[in-house]
């Protein structure tokens, strides 16, 4: 593991962390992430390396992965996309929507996928509350940072 100039070494344990999940999961040989300031590569002993890097969406700061980031407003919780890609309600076009506006939601659970490079991300919801409007259309691209969901906090 390789990371460079040690912005915050616990965001670069966390990403590197994640990032290993999926090396793992998706058999890869080699991945590498920027994040802001922050660059971390992971490589799989005796694997040979990628051909060329795959650019990814530039981040402000360092993310821990398909996990939301929340910005709150007056009385309800943004839910943003935490990258560039393709908008879905649900795991597949047949399929249910994980939610619709007025359902009940707990921290952690899954709100949508987002299509990035062919890979399909869970985005989780970071606050338990009421879904109380959904801001993107199935199926509409979306930038870093759009808003997808406001949530009503519980309590």
């Amino acid at each position: 593991m390789r990371v460079s100039r040690r912005p915050d070494a616990r965001a670069a344990t966390d990403l590197a962390r994640q990032l290993g999940g999926l090396l793992k999961e998706l058999d890869l040989g080699e991945i590498e992430v920027s994040l802001g300031s922050l660059t971390v590569r992971l490589k799989r002993p005796g694997a040979v390396p990628a051909p060329m890097p795959v650019p990814m969406a530039p981040a402000p700061t360092p993310a821990a992965g398909p996990v939301v980031d929340v910005a709150t407003t007056a009385t309800a919780v943004a839910v943003e996309a935490p990258m560039v890609g393709t908008f879905y309600r649900a795991s597949s076009p047949t399929a249910e929507p994980y939610v619709r506006e007025g359902d009940v939601v707990k921290q952690g659970q899954t709100l949508c996928i987002i299509e990035a490079m062919k890979l399909m991300n869970e985005i989780e919801s970071k606050a338990a509350g009421r879904i109380e409007k959904i801001l993107v259309e199935n199926g509409q691209p979306v930038e870093y940072g759009q808003p997808l969901f406001l949530i009503e906090p519980a309590g």
